[in-house]
């Protein structure tokens, strides 16, 4: 019975961008082209990259399988597995997910590019994939002769050489699916049901449009755009500055213990809804985006849900026992993304927040159990006198007198990895330390200061807990 294959271009969708440029390198190095580059060379790398795929640059690929005449195969297998080398890291981060979730579901992985087959393949075989569809050299005792065997996999000619794979391997293109970032592949897109554009080139983005064909880019979560090859949260980074909330005074201390790649989880007390604004003024000095886990209502609100989906927040439905939050969030760091959590998961609401003790749940310690990321603790304190429990909106208003915020970053906690609690424990623990002295002493709250720590629509006994909530709205814990 015929099964789905998922079809990946290689340049620009399951790459950063070209490999030119790596081949060419291993190339020289095992003696097969000079040592200086060819003249107009780096123009057509760097307008690949810029734009995709152009005739110009295809033309010249198509010219080096007569330049490739008399070279030894064994040793442009072995540039092929030094370009591997300089490859591999290029991979898009989210390929690599999406890869493994075709592979869940059952289905092939075949890369199809127009770069020679011996080039390739051992990319290809280091991440695993079924099979390659790509340009072939002809050769003859050992070495190539200068022509091409089979198709130039470019264009129609690519498509070509993909039904001739499936035909042979007993593949249902109508079931298939095809990512590609280039107007050129058109005609693949087109001949399978479940066509992808990825970081298209101009025209394949106007012509997605118009096909209403599913646009999406793999070094960022899916459902985050991008405008002039940046994500909504880096376009926002120059704006994340203190002196444009003039109605706090914020201060941000140790931004240095966020690493500044690889996976990290940045793990929050919540004393606010003001607290991701904090800790969003912490992340833009760092300067890489960070993916918040939020609340469902917050999704689901208008405008507000499409901005937090805009920026690669993760949504988590509170008290439904899903996992898919933490699946997600694993997803996000295995790719080497920035996770922001709060392992309270809502806000202590009356007496609760006055405790000097903080009680968090486990998810943190289980994600950081799941990926081996390190867990960077942040202290945040006087988040709630911008934005108080019991308000339906922050204080906007206020820039005579503003209220006093900071955000204080500590080193990565040491954790077991075994016992949850007891991990949940030390980072509540780390988190409490970056606080000032006064969080960890015992106080009795006034009448005022326990209303203000109480949700809009409740009331509470008198000593200070919930015991009824008249209503709630979005958003709200």
């Amino acid at each position: 019975m015929p099964t789905p294959v998922a079809f990946f271009d290689l340049d620009r969708t399951l790459l950063r961008g070209a490999s030119g440029p790596a081949i060419s390198r291993a190339l020289r190095a095992v003696g097969l082209l000079p040592d200086r580059s060819i003249p107009g060379e780096s123009l057509l790398f760097g307008l690949f990259d810029l734009v995709g795929e152009n005739r110009p640059a295809m033309m010249a690929a198509r010219q080096m399988a007569r330049a490739a005449s008399g070279w030894s195969v064994e040793a442009v297998a072995r540039a092929g597995e030094m370009a591997a080398d300089e490859l591999e890291p290029l991979v898009q981060p989210y390929a690599r997910i999406l890869i493994d979730g075709h592979r869940a579901e059952g289905n092939r992985v075949v890369v199809a590019t127009t770069t020679p087959h011996p080039l390739v393949a051992p990319l290809a075989a280091r991440l695993g994939l079924d099979a390659v569809v790509a340009t072939r050299w002809a050769s003859a005792d050992g070495h190539y002769t200068g022509e091409i065997d089979g198709p130039f996999v470019w264009n129609d000619g690519k498509l070509e050489a993909v039904r001739t794979w499936a035909e042979a391997n007993d593949a249902d293109l109508a079931a298939s699916h095809a990512y590609s970032d280039s107007w050129y592949d058109v005609p693949l897109l087109g001949a399978v049901g479940h066509p992808v554009a990825v970081n298209p080139d101009p025209r394949l983005a106007l012509y997605a449009v118009v096909r209403r064909w599913p646009v999406t880019w793999l070094d960022v979560p899916p459902g985050v755009p991008k405008l002039a090859g940046l994500e909504p949260q880096k376009l926002l980074f120059p704006f994340v500055r203190p002196e444009l909330l003039p109605f706090v005074r914020l201060s941000v201390h140790g931004t240095e213990h966020i690493p500044t790649t690889g996976p990290v989880i940045l793990a929050a007390n919540h004393r606010s809804y003001f607290d991701p604004v904090a800790v969003g003024m912490a992340v833009a000095r760092v300067g890489r985006p960070a993916r918040f886990l939020g609340k469902k209502e917050v999704f689901d609100a208008p405008v507000i849900g499409d901005i937090a989906r805009a920026v690669g927040g993760i949504r988590v439905e509170r008290g439904s026992g899903s996992d898919a939050p933490l699946e997600e969030a694993a997803a996000a760091l295995s790719a080497g993304e920035m996770v922001v959590v709060m392992p309270q998961g809502t806000i202590p609401r009356g007496r609760a927040f006055f405790d000097p003790e903080l009680q968090g749940r486990w998810g943190t310690a289980r994600l950081a159990a799941m990926t081996g990321a390190p867990v960077v603790p942040i202290g945040l304190w006087g988040t709630e006198k911008v934005w108080p429990r019991s308000s339906r909106l922050p204080n906007l208003l206020n820039i005579v007198d503003p209220p006093s915020v900071s955000v204080t970053v500590g080193p990565a906690v040491e954790l077991g990895g075994v016992d949850p609690d007891a991990d949940t424990q030390r980072i509540m623990a780390a988190i409490v330390t970056l606080l000032p002295a006064e969080a960890r002493r015992h106080r009795e709250p006034t009448a005022e200061e326990l209303a203000l720590a109480t949700p809009s629509g409740h009331t509470t006994d008198p000593d200070g807990d919930t015991e009824h909530e008249s209503h709630r709205r979005p958003g709200t814990d």
